[in-house]
């Protein structure tokens, strides 16, 4: 059986003579007079639509469903609630690109009973997709067919398990036979077959849009080169990207705009007056002498400042060379974005950057709005229906009637809105389903339009949004009304919007998420001086070792909130959106001492260690429980499975009446919206009461030639926990008592000037002065475990005064007043400032600990592979390394045994693009249950332990280049069976990866012998 590749569209086979007109009648008039059933028909009917188009016929079925990937009645496993199976067949299958659905109805087309037998082979086919085993995905069509008359495609680009909706959209997913005579849509069909992911709009939209932003950009930094304030540069583009917009839309007369640039080409200096009059014109509406036409009244205020910024004839061309793009085509999903990096100076050099991708907001928005509203509709549609073939017609149309309505009020709020991409989403997404409403109520008879003329839609007023950047929040609105409008002529063709095209819904709010206050005020000293701290971002060279140190002068005033209070969110049914990625260590030189203490006084309900989106986590929560939200969902940071994070999550889950997580995922790539950086993130969605959620997981990422990942997810249901897993609660564990107060992080530095090589360790006294060698230590930070040790030492003055310091060791201490000092001096602590010369934390719990130790066991706190080893007692540990305070190989080898690292990963978290594992010591080393081995058992692990740590430490001492990152990778690789490359052969013959593989079984069944559960080591 051939596995059918999918093809760009630039290789798609060119029309064959088969699609002459000809052709194309005899096979219409030959299907439009068949009847029978579909079983008897439709086979025949597809094989020679496929022939009539030039596309491959289906291939005969195997034996072997995972080899039938272009087949008629493949077979799929259809799961049933009460967990029984049996088999389903669908109809005609291509992997990758769609599931078909025929059916022969015989009924009147656009009748409520053809409706209804639509409505069925769509929902058929929609389980069919959902059966398809996971390794295969979800293609991005179902196609439903009511052979010889009509096929209707629906589309689900995201193939994250969301609905399929109507393609391209409710007006023209429908395909009569008729319709074939079209060149359009028969490449449409072809491509659903050949390339289906080519007809997704985004594609097309986004490479439009950066066009189009690249130029924007070029003018602004053309007009601001030239003395023009920024803010005046961004107000005049885009008033003026919007008047290309509606020229292209039809809002204004066919090239009104781009004709009207193009005769002021030789006189630049009657630009700005000539476009100040149209914008003039477009704020009240009326007779345009400029146009010599009568225009739309615009009026919401984006036309009631009509000022126009003079151009020469250069960024006249520039603004030509925009004005000619197709800003139909733009997408507003990614514009916004773009827009905002077009228009900031400090912005701009990121134009270039990644931006998030569409399908990645959809994951969120879907789950969280769009999915409850979907299930509403099919309960309102099957009502309508049976009213309909009850002869209830006035029923059926109350009742759709009714749920448009509800839709045309839903509101949904996006706190930290940006430049409105999430909210721009679900205004398109809330569009789609309206213009499905609409047309089951044209197929009864009603009138679409009266409901439009009636002011009933879905538009802009509903999307609320809270964003802290003015621009921003300008832009936002901005994408509101471009998506609007593109969506409104998609539904009614070519008829204009009702006057004003505009409006000042003001649903944009420029202003604070989470405190309200009285006023700003700056922090002054005695003498009434403002106080000043560090910008936190400016360096200057040391001119003494010629390293970076803060530079001293770069201040910024502290400014105080006088009078600070929770801030009260816009009514909303959703909430939604994507909250900055701040963490808690660096949320003080992000915002600022006096807005982050504003906020924790504000919020003390929120733990200080938590990151700031646990902020907006919480907020919404709460409203969500308190029933003033049906649901919210945000994107956080990966790190919200971590303890500091998950506390906030697991408050809510278990409250009286508590929050459940009705959809997450626990780790997705993503790009960040503010710098175009690869982060990982997770999704999580609130639903008020106890209740199953649905967990998506990412099985396979691959990297495509579009600003986006390509994601395959796999899920399941069930209750989701705190750590946005399923099944077994494991973060629901507690503490051991026999576990606590033998583990513990390792120092924190707070001081890069603390760190000294051998050499320079010399220089200071080492092995000269006596006493030193307890405070110049070797030292070992997470990198130097699992890459290469960097040989560093590090200089460790705890227990000692400063005056000590001076008087004893005073090459030392001038050491580190030259490269400590200036760096704490700038900390925002002031234990850290007045004890400058000890570490920022010096562990003193560790250092009694392990007190008398010949060593003792340690990990990286974050890692690839989770590994343990021993550690020499003179090593100091970093704040990176997880310690525990034992020397015997016997928890050595448990804690290194696959067992335990199951339970690490299942305990712990993940943390940054790599998605490697956090071992957090209160959550996977406290609350692990060891076992009580035999002392024959208890010797063999020890003894097991002992050679496994030798053997790697040995074979590193011997190669120096060789890392436990590579060693384990090679391990993983040979688990796997897959084939290594050169440099792992390599790294297998210098690590001895057999041996090290040998090693690990062994002690794996030592260990699950200990527990008794022999049977489990396999």
């Amino acid at each position: 059986m051939h596995d059918h590749p999918v093809t760009s569209s630039s290789t798609l086979p060119q029309p064959a003579d088969s699609a002459s007109p000809a052709a194309l009648d005899a096979f219409i008039a030959r299907w439009q007079r068949a009847g029978g059933s579909e079983r008897a028909n439709y086979q025949l009917f597809l094989a020679e639509l496929c022939e009539l188009l030039a596309l491959p016929r289906p291939d005969p079925a195997g034996e072997d469903t995972r080899d039938n990937a272009y087949v008629f009645e493949r077979r799929v496993l259809m799961r049933q609630p009460d967990g029984s199976a049996s088999n389903g067949f669908i109809d005609l299958y291509r992997r990758g690109a769609f599931v078909l659905e025929a059916k022969q109805s015989g009924r009147t087309l656009d009748s409520s009973g053809w409706d209804k037998a639509m409505l069925r082979a769509h929902n058929q086919a929609d389980q069919y997709a959902r059966a398809l085993p996971a390794d295969e995905g979800r293609p991005p069509f179902i196609l439903v067919v009511d052979v010889g008359r009509n096929i209707e495609l629906y589309a689900e680009f995201s193939r994250s398990g969301a609905t399929y909706t109507p393609y391209p959209d409710p007006r023209s997913h429908r395909i009569r036979l008729d319709d074939l005579h079209r060149e359009d849509i028969r490449q449409r069909l072809r491509e659903v077959w050949l390339d289906p992911l080519a007809l997704d709009p985004a594609r097309r939209s986004a490479r439009v849009t950066r066009e189009i932003a690249d130029r924007l950009a070029s003018l602004a930094r053309s007009l601001e080169a030239a003395g023009h304030d920024p803010q005046q540069v961004a107000g005049f583009l885009m008033r003026a990207l919007f008047t290309m917009f509606a020229e292209d839309v039809g809002l204004l007369p066919p090239r009104a705009l781009t004709e009207l640039l193009e005769s002021l080409k030789g006189q630049p200096h009657t630009f700005a007056p000539m476009l100040e009059h149209l914008w003039q014109n477009m704020n009240t509406g009326g007779f345009s002498p400029i146009l010599r036409n009568k225009v739309l009244r615009f009026n919401g205020g984006l036309f009631a400042e009509a000022s126009a910024i003079p151009l020469d004839r250069d960024q006249l061309e520039l603004l030509l060379k925009a004005s000619k793009a197709d800003w139909r085509y733009v997408e507003p999903a990614i514009f916004g974005t773009l827009l905002e990096r077009a228009l900031d100076p400090r912005e701009r050099h990121k134009l270039g950057a990644h931006y998030t991708p569409r399908a990645y907001v959809e994951r969120l928005v879907l789950p969280t709005v769009i999915e409850p509203l979907r299930a509403e509709w099919r309960e309102v549609q099957a009502a309508a229906l049976t009213y309909e073939q009850q002869g209830k017609h006035r029923e059926a149309v109350a009742e759709i009637r009714t749920f448009h309505r509800h839709l045309c009020t839903v509101r949904v709020l996006d706190p930290a809105c940006g430049s409105g991409n999430f909210l721009y989403v679900t205004l398109e997404h809330l569009k789609r389903l309206e213009g499905e409403v609409l047309n089951l109520l044209h197929d009864l008879g009603e009138s679409q339009g009266l409901l439009e003329l009636e002011g009933v839609t879905v538009d802009p007023q509903q999307f609320l949004g809270l964003e802290i950047n003015p621009r921003a929040a300008r832009i936002a609105e901005m994408v509101l009304w471009i998506g609007y409008l593109q969506w409104h002529f998609r539904t009614h063709g070519s008829v204009n919007p009702p006057e004003p095209v505009l409006r000042d819904f003001r649903n944009i709010e420029h202003r604070d998420a989470l405190i309200e206050y009285e006023r700003e005020e700056p922090v002054t000293d005695e003498a009434g001086r403002p106080v000043t701290r560090w910008d936190g971002v400016s360096y200057r060279k040391s001119p003494i070792t010629g390293e970076d140190i803060p530079d001293e002068t770069a201040q910024v005033v502290q400014i105080r909130y006088v009078n600070p209070r929770k801030a009260a969110w816009p009514q909303a049914d959703y909430i939604v959106g994507n909250p900055p990625f701040i963490g808690a260590a660096t949320m003080r030189r992000a915002l600022g001492d006096g807005y982050v203490d504003a906020v924790r006084r504000t919020w003390p309900e929120v733990p200080e260690s938590a990151d700031f989106v646990m902020y907006w986590w919480h907020i919404a929560s709460e409203t969500v429980r308190a029933d003033k939200a049906r649901r919210f969902g945000f994107i956080t940071t990966n790190s919200i499975k971590q303890t500091f994070n998950r506390r906030v999550v697991q408050a809510q889950l278990e409250a009286k009446n508590p929050l459940s997580l009705a959809f997450a995922i626990p780790d997705h790539p993503w790009v960040d919206a503010a710098d175009g950086a690869a982060v990982r993130i997770a999704m999580t969605v609130g639903a008020g009461g106890e209740q199953d959620g649905q967990l998506s997981e990412v099985k396979d990422e691959r990297e495509t030639d579009q600003d986006e990942i390509d994601v395959t997810l796999q899920t399941r249901s069930g209750r989701l926990h705190a750590d946005l897993r399923s099944g077994a609660n494991v973060t629901g564990a507690i503490s051991l008592r026999s576990n606590v107060g033998i583990s513990s992080p390792g120092v924190k530095l707070h001081g890069a000037g603390f760190i000294v090589t051998p050499d320079e360790a010399r220089s200071l006294g080492l092995g000269t002065i006596g006493g030193i060698e307890h405070h110049i230590r070797a030292y070992r930070n997470g990198r130097d475990l699992t890459d290469r040790p960097r040989g560093v030492m590090v200089i460790d003055l705890f227990g000692l005064t400063v005056d000590e310091v001076r008087t004893r060791y005073p090459a030392i201490y001038q050491w580190v007043l030259e490269r400590v000092k200036p760096e704490r001096d700038q900390n925002n602590r002031a234990i850290y400032r007045e004890n400058w010369w000890i570490f920022g934390e010096a562990r003193r719990d560790w250092r009694a600990m392990s007190a008398g130790l010949k060593a003792h066991v340690a990990t990286v706190e974050t890692m690839k592979h989770r590994v343990f080893q021993l550690l020499d007692a003179n090593i100091l540990p970093d704040n990176k390394v997880v310690n525990v305070a034992t020397d015997d190989a016997l928890l050595l080898g448990i804690l290194g045994s696959r067992l335990h690292v199951a339970w690490a990963l299942a305990a712990g978290s993940r943390l940054g693009v790599g998605n490697d594992s956090v071992y957090v010591k209160t959550t996977c080393f406290e609350t692990f249950p060891f076992p009580d081995p035999s002392p024959a058992q208890a010797a063999r692990i020890r003894d097991l332990a002992e050679q496994l740590d030798a053997h790697r430490k040995r074979q590193q001492a011997l190669h120096p280049e060789l890392t436990l990152t590579g060693m384990y990778n090679v391990l993983e690789k040979l688990r796997a069976g897959d084939t290594l490359t050169p440099k792992e052969r390599t790294i297998h013959e210098q690590g001895l990866v057999s041996v090290l593989r040998e090693l690990h079984d062994a002690l794996d069944s030592a260990v699950f012998e200990a527990y008794g559960w022999c049977d489990l080591a396999a």
